[in-house]
Order: C-alpha cells, then sequence, then structure tokens
C-alpha cells in the first residue's frame, strides 16, 4: 500500500510542528484519556520498597539483595482506546477553510494527525462516513495501513453529488455501537448546525465526543465559488470590502455559536484553518479533553 496520506501527516508534522506540540504531545497522549478503554496489559513502572498488603509475587528478590531493602516491582495499566473519526462527506467539504485550503484535505489530514498520534499509543482506529449509496464503515484496527485507507477512501468519497447529512452517522452509530468509544466528529459549521440534540445527547450517555470544526472561508476579493449556488460569486461582490467584512463577522459568530454549543454538552472542540496550526490544535483538543491546560 503506497502511504500517500501518513507520508503528508508526517511531512507536515516535521515541518510546521510547534514548540509547544513537541513539549507537550507525549505527556498528553500518555496513559489514558479521559474513561474509556480496551483491554488492559501491564508494565513495569519502577521499584518501590515493600509495604503490608503487597503481593509477595511482584518482590523483585535480586533488586532487594542489592539494597538490603525489600522491594516491589510497580506497574501501571497500559490502556488501549476506541476512536472512531466520523467525518463529513457533504459537498460542502470540497470548499475552502479560512486559511484558503481545501476543506476535505484539512479534515483528511486533521483526523488523520490525531489518528496518527494515537496509534503510536497502541490505540484502535475506525471510522464512519456518509457515502452516496450509505453508511461506509471501517472497523476497529491498529496500524498505519489502516489509517492510510480510511482517509483514502473519505477523500474519494466526498464529491459533488454527496449531499449527505452526518446525522445519518450519528444514527448508525447509534443503533449500531456498543462498546465504548472516543468519537472524533469532523465537520464544518453547516455540519455541526444541523447535528440534532438528541443525537449529542444519545451519543454522551456511552462515549466520549471530541469535534474538529473545519472552518469556512471569507470572500477576500478573489474569485469566490458559492458551492450551494454553484456558481462562481459576481465580482462586484467578491471586491466589496463592506461585504468582506460582514462575511468575516457572520462566519466567526457561527463559529463561536458551534463551539460554545458543544461546550454546552461537555464536548472539546478546536478549529482548523489551515495545516500549519494542525500540530498545535491536535494537542490542544486533547488536552482539553483530559481536562488540562498547555501553557
Amino acid at each position: 500500500m503506497k502511504m500517500t496520506y501518513i507520508a503528508k501527516i508526517q511531512a507536515n508534522l516535521k515541518r510546521y510542528q510547534s514548540v509547544k506540540a513537541r513539549k507537550h504531545t507525549a505527556r498528553v497522549l500518555d496513559g489514558s484519556y479521559k474513561s474509556i478503554h480496551k483491554g488492559r496489559s501491564m508494565n513495569f513502572d519502577e521499584l518501590r520498597e515493600y509495604v503490608q498488603g503487597d503481593d509477595i509475587k511482584d518482590i523483585d528478590w535480586k533488586a532487594s539483595a542489592r539494597s538490603q531493602k525489600l522491594l516491589v516491582r510497580q506497574y501501571i495499566a497500559e490502556r488501549k482506546h476506541n476512536v472512531l473519526l466520523v467525518f463529513d462527506t457533504n459537498m460542502n467539504m470540497l470548499g475552502d477553510s479560512d486559511g484558503f485550503e481545501e476543506k476535505r484535505e484539512l479534515a483528511i489530514l486533521s483526523a488523520g494527525t490525531l489518528a496518527y498520534f494515537v496509534n503510536k499509543s497502541g490505540d484502535y482506529v475506525a471510522s464512519v462516513f456518509m457515502g452516496e449509496n450509505g453508511v461506509k464503515y471501517f472497523p476497529f484496527k491498529a496500524g498505519l495501513g489502516n489509517i492510510e485507507t480510511i482517509l483514502e477512501n473519505y477523500h474519494r468519497t466526498v464529491t459533488m453529488n454527496n449531499n449527505s447529512d452526518v446525522n445519518d452517522c450519528l444514527e448508525y452509530i447509534i443503533r449500531n455501537f456498543k462498546q465504548k468509544m472516543i468519537i472524533v466528529l469532523v465537520s464544518d459549521v453547516r455540519g455541526f448546525t444541523t447535528i440534532t440534540d438528541t443525537n449529542l445527547k444519545r451519543l454522551l450517555v456511552a462515549h466520549d465526543v471530541l469535534a474538529l470544526n473545519i472552518s469556512d472561508a471569507s470572500i477576500n476579493g478573489n474569485l469566490a465559488y458559492n458551492m450551494n449556488a454553484g456558481t462562481f460569486m459576481p465580482a462586484f461582490l467578491s471586491k466589496n470590502k463592506k461585504l468582506q467584512r460582514a462575511m468575516k463577522e457572520a462566519n466567526l459568530k457561527l463559529q463561536k455559536t458551534v463551539t460554545e454549543r458543544l461546550k454546552k454538552f461537555g464536548i472539546s472542540c478546536s478549529t482548523i484553518d489551515y495545516v500549519e496550526e494542525l500540530d498545535r490544535e491536535i494537542v490542544d483538543l486533547l488536552a482539553k479533553h483530559r481536562g488540562e491546560k498547555l501553557r
């Protein structure tokens, strides 16, 4: 398999990784996220002095002989997580972000970067999104090949003929998934505003939910294409300074409304404008999910 998107993710991390992300990535991803895990194994952590109640099977006799103290091996639980990527495949994702990059590409690199990080911890990644003929489901697996398969299929599924609704994905998950998961919703403002309160509440009963909001472009004087109308915006409109400011303000207001609504439900959200900020935003999102603040 040609690892096209994995190579892009690795190149972006190498090129753009910030000091903040380098400093905190390992700590943010260490241990459990919040409450969701799959299976356990025990990894050696350190030696400490024996206390009453410790299992004698954990005594390290060689180390105890060297130190003249009774020492026991202390272990930590290694938690494996189920991370489900839920992509919006509506044709609107072919539009541009506020950083004037294709939203579909940003969605791929954003979710792919998060999946790349959790894969380094040995976690399991799956995906659900809507094709033109129904739900596409890629089951939980570990490994970069699995992530590449998901990202390639998502890229092919977002077309000008795809008028899907992300709510259909959520209803499929609610009906068919019983195991606990970390669900990562990847959409734009339009997609998030269409998600019903009922579906969010039903997801949150059993799962942790994160959100990656891919921003929408504002007009900036260049030729602008209206995805909904299927036509280019007339130049006298796209070059109108007053209209540019109004559209920028409207986009920011909608974006704020979405993030505040998600926050009300306890869903951590990061907004992605361009590829250079991916490492920082993904690490910050995982930190927010753990209830941490990065300085």
